[in-house]
Protein backbone atom coordinates (compact mmCIF):
# COMPACT_ATOMS: atom_id res chain seq x y z
CA UNK A 1 0.00 0.00 0.00
CA UNK A 2 1.41 3.08 -1.33
CA UNK A 3 1.93 6.44 1.34
CA UNK A 4 -0.15 8.60 -1.43
CA UNK A 5 -4.52 9.35 0.50
CA UNK A 6 -6.55 9.63 -3.07
CA UNK A 7 -9.27 12.09 -1.77
CA UNK A 8 -12.45 11.33 -4.45
CA UNK A 9 -15.94 11.66 -4.76
CA UNK A 10 -18.66 9.06 -5.59
CA UNK A 11 -18.50 7.56 -9.62
CA UNK A 12 -20.56 9.68 -12.34
CA UNK A 13 -18.83 12.45 -10.69
CA UNK A 14 -20.95 16.13 -10.94
CA UNK A 15 -19.31 19.60 -9.67
CA UNK A 16 -19.86 19.25 -6.28
CA UNK A 17 -18.26 15.79 -5.76
CA UNK A 18 -14.99 16.74 -7.98
CA UNK A 19 -14.14 20.36 -6.58
CA UNK A 20 -14.73 18.87 -3.08
CA UNK A 21 -12.05 16.48 -3.46
CA UNK A 22 -9.84 19.04 -4.60
CA UNK A 23 -10.46 21.57 -2.17
CA UNK A 24 -10.46 19.48 0.92
CA UNK A 25 -7.11 17.88 -0.54
CA UNK A 26 -5.99 21.54 -0.53
CA UNK A 27 -6.98 21.85 2.96
CA UNK A 28 -5.68 18.77 4.02
CA UNK A 29 -2.41 19.48 2.14
CA UNK A 30 -2.62 23.12 3.95
CA UNK A 31 -2.73 21.44 7.60
CA UNK A 32 0.12 18.86 6.68
CA UNK A 33 -1.53 16.08 4.78
CA UNK A 34 1.14 16.44 1.98
CA UNK A 35 0.60 13.05 0.99
CA UNK A 36 -3.37 13.77 0.33
CA UNK A 37 -4.28 13.75 -3.55
CA UNK A 38 -7.01 15.01 -5.55
CA UNK A 39 -8.73 11.90 -7.25
CA UNK A 40 -12.21 12.06 -9.31
CA UNK A 41 -13.88 8.09 -9.61
CA UNK A 42 -14.92 8.68 -13.58
CA UNK A 43 -15.10 10.92 -16.62
CA UNK A 44 -15.89 15.05 -15.83
CA UNK A 45 -18.82 16.23 -17.25
CA UNK A 46 -18.88 19.55 -19.41
CA UNK A 47 -20.12 21.93 -16.49
CA UNK A 48 -17.11 21.00 -14.10
CA UNK A 49 -14.90 20.96 -16.95
CA UNK A 50 -15.91 24.95 -17.84
CA UNK A 51 -15.52 25.56 -14.34
CA UNK A 52 -11.99 24.39 -13.85
CA UNK A 53 -11.25 25.91 -17.01
CA UNK A 54 -12.56 29.16 -15.97
CA UNK A 55 -10.64 28.71 -12.31
CA UNK A 56 -7.27 27.65 -14.35
CA UNK A 57 -7.34 24.34 -11.61
CA UNK A 58 -5.58 21.21 -12.96
CA UNK A 59 -8.15 18.74 -13.49
CA UNK A 60 -7.69 15.89 -10.68
CA UNK A 61 -6.34 12.65 -11.07
CA UNK A 62 -8.07 9.69 -12.39
CA UNK A 63 -8.70 6.62 -9.85
CA UNK A 64 -11.00 3.96 -11.18
CA UNK A 65 -9.38 1.32 -9.04
CA UNK A 66 -9.12 1.31 -5.42
CA UNK A 67 -7.20 -2.04 -4.73
CA UNK A 68 -4.73 -1.42 -1.46
CA UNK A 69 -5.24 2.00 -1.73
CA UNK A 70 -6.49 4.60 1.16
CA UNK A 71 -9.10 7.13 0.54
CA UNK A 72 -11.05 9.66 1.99
CA UNK A 73 -14.64 9.76 0.85
CA UNK A 74 -16.47 13.06 -0.07
CA UNK A 75 -19.55 13.96 -1.40
CA UNK A 76 -20.89 10.18 -0.96
CA UNK A 77 -20.71 7.71 1.69
CA UNK A 78 -22.22 4.42 0.29
CA UNK A 79 -20.18 1.86 -1.35
CA UNK A 80 -22.35 1.03 -4.24
CA UNK A 81 -21.41 4.67 -4.87
CA UNK A 82 -17.36 4.40 -4.43
CA UNK A 83 -14.46 4.21 -6.44
CA UNK A 84 -14.31 0.59 -7.79
CA UNK A 85 -12.33 -2.46 -5.14
CA UNK A 86 -12.51 -0.30 -2.24
CA UNK A 87 -11.93 -2.21 0.99
CA UNK A 88 -14.00 -0.64 3.84
CA UNK A 89 -11.27 -0.34 6.06
CA UNK A 90 -9.27 1.82 3.69
CA UNK A 91 -11.24 4.45 4.55
CA UNK A 92 -9.14 7.13 5.99
CA UNK A 93 -12.19 9.71 6.58
CA UNK A 94 -15.79 10.82 5.13
CA UNK A 95 -17.49 14.03 4.57
CA UNK A 96 -20.41 14.41 3.01
CA UNK A 97 -23.89 15.53 2.92
CA UNK A 98 -25.70 12.77 2.40
CA UNK A 99 -28.37 10.19 4.45
CA UNK A 100 -26.02 8.01 5.65
CA UNK A 101 -25.93 4.42 4.83
CA UNK A 102 -23.82 1.12 4.54
CA UNK A 103 -20.43 1.73 5.59
CA UNK A 104 -18.30 0.16 8.60
CA UNK A 105 -15.07 0.47 9.20
CA UNK A 106 -13.36 -1.53 12.29
CA UNK A 107 -11.85 1.73 13.91
CA UNK A 108 -13.10 5.09 14.09
CA UNK A 109 -12.70 7.50 11.50
CA UNK A 110 -13.28 11.42 10.55
CA UNK A 111 -16.95 11.32 9.79
CA UNK A 112 -18.51 14.48 8.95
CA UNK A 113 -21.81 14.75 7.82
CA UNK A 114 -23.90 17.79 7.34
CA UNK A 115 -27.56 18.61 6.23
CA UNK A 116 -26.89 21.21 3.80
CA UNK A 117 -26.93 22.16 -0.11
CA UNK A 118 -23.57 20.81 -1.47
CA UNK A 119 -20.20 19.10 0.34
CA UNK A 120 -18.27 22.42 -0.95
CA UNK A 121 -19.62 24.59 1.94
CA UNK A 122 -19.24 21.83 4.75
CA UNK A 123 -15.60 22.35 3.74
CA UNK A 124 -15.55 25.98 3.10
CA UNK A 125 -16.24 26.04 6.92
CA UNK A 126 -13.59 23.54 7.30
CA UNK A 127 -11.12 26.30 6.10
CA UNK A 128 -12.64 28.70 8.25
CA UNK A 129 -12.36 26.54 11.60
CA UNK A 130 -8.76 25.37 11.00
CA UNK A 131 -7.63 29.68 9.94
CA UNK A 132 -7.07 28.63 6.52
CA UNK A 133 -7.02 31.58 3.80
CA UNK A 134 -9.34 30.67 1.01
CA UNK A 135 -7.51 31.24 -2.31
CA UNK A 136 -9.54 33.14 -5.19
CA UNK A 137 -9.63 29.54 -6.93
CA UNK A 138 -10.67 27.49 -4.12
CA UNK A 139 -13.55 29.85 -3.14
CA UNK A 140 -14.75 29.63 -6.77
CA UNK A 141 -14.89 25.82 -6.95
CA UNK A 142 -16.66 25.76 -3.57
CA UNK A 143 -19.00 28.06 -4.54
CA UNK A 144 -19.59 26.83 -7.86
CA UNK A 145 -20.31 23.02 -5.86
CA UNK A 146 -23.12 25.09 -3.90
CA UNK A 147 -24.68 26.83 -7.15
CA UNK A 148 -24.81 23.46 -9.26
CA UNK A 149 -25.82 21.37 -5.86
CA UNK A 150 -28.84 23.67 -5.13
CA UNK A 151 -29.95 24.71 -8.63
CA UNK A 152 -29.14 28.27 -8.45
CA UNK A 153 -30.86 28.00 -4.38
CA UNK A 154 -34.28 26.28 -6.22
CA UNK A 155 -33.47 23.29 -4.55
CA UNK A 156 -35.63 21.91 -1.35
CA UNK A 157 -31.86 21.12 -0.48
CA UNK A 158 -30.93 24.62 0.03
CA UNK A 159 -30.38 25.91 3.54
CA UNK A 160 -29.24 29.73 4.66
CA UNK A 161 -26.11 28.62 5.49
CA UNK A 162 -26.08 27.62 1.74
CA UNK A 163 -26.52 30.80 0.65
CA UNK A 164 -24.29 32.87 3.53
CA UNK A 165 -21.50 30.62 1.98
CA UNK A 166 -22.08 31.65 -1.81
CA UNK A 167 -21.94 35.08 -0.48
CA UNK A 168 -18.59 34.74 1.24
CA UNK A 169 -17.28 32.54 -1.27
CA UNK A 170 -18.10 34.67 -4.28
CA UNK A 171 -16.67 37.80 -3.31
CA UNK A 172 -13.34 36.07 -2.74
CA UNK A 173 -13.66 34.57 -5.96
CA UNK A 174 -14.72 37.82 -7.70
CA UNK A 175 -17.70 36.86 -9.48
CA UNK A 176 -21.12 37.38 -9.59
CA UNK A 177 -22.74 34.32 -8.16
CA UNK A 178 -25.55 34.27 -9.96
CA UNK A 179 -24.41 35.15 -13.31
CA UNK A 180 -22.02 33.06 -13.10
CA UNK A 181 -24.07 30.19 -11.96
CA UNK A 182 -26.24 31.03 -15.09
CA UNK A 183 -23.42 30.04 -17.09
CA UNK A 184 -23.02 26.99 -14.63
CA UNK A 185 -26.09 25.67 -15.92
CA UNK A 186 -26.07 26.45 -19.60
CA UNK A 187 -22.42 24.19 -19.52
CA UNK A 188 -24.41 21.70 -17.87
CA UNK A 189 -27.44 21.36 -19.99
CA UNK A 190 -25.74 21.32 -23.07
CA UNK A 191 -26.61 17.75 -23.84
CA UNK A 192 -26.02 18.33 -28.00
CA UNK A 193 -23.10 16.32 -28.60
CA UNK A 194 -24.08 13.72 -25.46
CA UNK A 195 -25.29 10.07 -26.45
CA UNK A 196 -28.51 8.60 -24.95
CA UNK A 197 -25.95 6.46 -22.40
CA UNK A 198 -24.03 9.80 -21.73
CA UNK A 199 -27.03 11.36 -20.37
CA UNK A 200 -28.23 8.47 -18.62
CA UNK A 201 -25.05 7.80 -17.01
CA UNK A 202 -24.18 11.46 -16.34
CA UNK A 203 -25.21 11.79 -13.17
CA UNK A 204 -26.04 8.09 -12.31
CA UNK A 205 -26.27 6.64 -8.78
CA UNK A 206 -27.29 2.87 -7.51
CA UNK A 207 -29.10 2.23 -4.40
CA UNK A 208 -31.03 -0.98 -3.08
CA UNK A 209 -34.38 -0.29 -1.98
CA UNK A 210 -35.29 -3.33 0.61
CA UNK A 211 -33.87 -5.55 -1.82
CA UNK A 212 -35.25 -3.67 -4.75
CA UNK A 213 -31.96 -2.97 -6.68
CA UNK A 214 -32.24 0.80 -8.30
CA UNK A 215 -30.47 2.80 -10.62
CA UNK A 216 -31.02 6.79 -10.09
CA UNK A 217 -29.89 9.02 -12.69
CA UNK A 218 -30.67 12.73 -13.18
CA UNK A 219 -30.20 15.41 -16.17
CA UNK A 220 -30.48 19.24 -15.84
CA UNK A 221 -31.93 20.96 -18.81
CA UNK A 222 -32.98 24.42 -19.40
CA UNK A 223 -35.79 23.24 -21.43
CA UNK A 224 -37.57 19.52 -21.58
CA UNK A 225 -38.02 19.97 -25.32
CA UNK A 226 -34.44 19.29 -25.55
CA UNK A 227 -34.59 16.56 -24.68
CA UNK A 228 -37.56 14.78 -26.81
CA UNK A 229 -35.55 13.40 -29.89
CA UNK A 230 -33.17 11.52 -27.65
CA UNK A 231 -36.33 10.19 -25.20
CA UNK A 232 -36.72 6.86 -27.10
CA UNK A 233 -32.94 6.18 -27.07
CA UNK A 234 -32.71 6.96 -23.71
CA UNK A 235 -35.18 4.17 -22.57
CA UNK A 236 -33.45 1.91 -24.67
CA UNK A 237 -30.33 2.63 -22.97
CA UNK A 238 -32.58 1.91 -19.76
CA UNK A 239 -33.56 -0.81 -20.42
CA UNK A 240 -29.86 -2.27 -21.40
CA UNK A 241 -28.57 -0.86 -18.45
CA UNK A 242 -30.94 -2.43 -15.91
CA UNK A 243 -30.44 -5.73 -17.68
CA UNK A 244 -26.38 -5.52 -18.08
CA UNK A 245 -26.34 -4.74 -14.52
CA UNK A 246 -29.29 -6.80 -13.14
CA UNK A 247 -31.08 -4.13 -11.52
CA UNK A 248 -34.90 -4.42 -10.57
CA UNK A 249 -35.81 -1.01 -12.30
CA UNK A 250 -34.22 2.62 -13.46
CA UNK A 251 -35.22 6.16 -12.87
CA UNK A 252 -33.93 9.28 -14.82
CA UNK A 253 -35.15 12.83 -13.94
CA UNK A 254 -35.49 14.96 -16.48
CA UNK A 255 -35.23 17.70 -15.00
CA UNK A 256 -36.34 21.16 -16.26
CA UNK A 257 -34.40 23.88 -13.96
CA UNK A 258 -36.42 27.12 -15.43
CA UNK A 259 -39.60 25.71 -15.58
CA UNK A 260 -38.29 23.61 -11.59
CA UNK A 261 -40.57 20.57 -12.48
CA UNK A 262 -39.10 16.85 -13.59
CA UNK A 263 -40.07 13.99 -15.94
CA UNK A 264 -39.56 10.80 -13.78
CA UNK A 265 -38.78 8.13 -16.63
CA UNK A 266 -38.61 4.42 -15.56
CA UNK A 267 -38.35 1.05 -16.98
CA UNK A 268 -38.37 -1.84 -14.29
CA UNK A 269 -40.40 -5.02 -13.54
CA UNK A 270 -43.99 -5.18 -12.73
CA UNK A 271 -43.74 -5.22 -8.63
CA UNK A 272 -41.38 -2.08 -9.21
CA UNK A 273 -43.06 -0.33 -11.63
CA UNK A 274 -46.17 -0.44 -8.70
CA UNK A 275 -43.33 0.54 -5.97
CA UNK A 276 -42.41 3.52 -8.04
CA UNK A 277 -46.16 4.54 -8.63
CA UNK A 278 -47.21 4.12 -5.02
CA UNK A 279 -43.85 6.48 -4.46
CA UNK A 280 -45.06 9.62 -6.81
CA UNK A 281 -49.15 8.79 -6.11
CA UNK A 282 -49.55 8.37 -9.87
CA UNK A 283 -49.82 6.11 -12.95
CA UNK A 284 -46.93 5.41 -15.14
CA UNK A 285 -48.04 7.22 -18.81
CA UNK A 286 -45.66 6.49 -21.69
CA UNK A 287 -42.77 5.26 -19.19
CA UNK A 288 -42.76 8.14 -16.86
CA UNK A 289 -44.79 10.44 -14.21
CA UNK A 290 -44.36 14.65 -14.67
CA UNK A 291 -43.86 16.30 -11.19
CA UNK A 292 -43.72 19.56 -10.80
CA UNK A 293 -41.88 21.22 -8.16
CA UNK A 294 -39.62 18.22 -7.88
CA UNK A 295 -35.85 19.08 -8.64
CA UNK A 296 -33.58 16.88 -5.84
CA UNK A 297 -33.00 13.15 -5.96
CA UNK A 298 -31.73 13.21 -2.59
CA UNK A 299 -34.76 14.45 -1.02
CA UNK A 300 -37.73 14.41 -3.29
CA UNK A 301 -36.94 10.85 -5.16
CA UNK A 302 -34.81 8.81 -3.23
CA UNK A 303 -37.11 9.00 0.46
CA UNK A 304 -40.66 8.29 -1.72
CA UNK A 305 -38.51 5.12 -3.00
CA UNK A 306 -37.26 4.45 -0.20
CA UNK A 307 -40.41 4.66 1.40
CA UNK A 308 -42.82 2.34 -1.24
CA UNK A 309 -40.63 -0.29 -0.59
CA UNK A 310 -39.84 -0.62 2.93
CA UNK A 311 -40.93 -4.29 3.57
Amino acid sequence: MTDTIYVVGHKSPDTDSVTSAITYANLKNALGMKEAVAAVAGDLNNETKFLLDFFKVPYPVKLTDATDKKVILVDHNEMAQAVDKLNMENIVEVVDHHKIGGIATGKPIFFLNEPVGATGGIIANLYEQNKIVISKEMAGLMMAAILSDTVLFKSPTCTPRDKAAVDKLSRIAGVDPMKFGMDLLKAKSDISAKSAKDILLGDFKKFDFSGTKAGVGQIEVMDLADLMQKREAILAEMNKMMEAEKLNMIVLMLTDVMKEASDLLFVGDAAAAAGFEKAFDGKLANNSIYREKVLSRKKQVIPPLEGAFKK
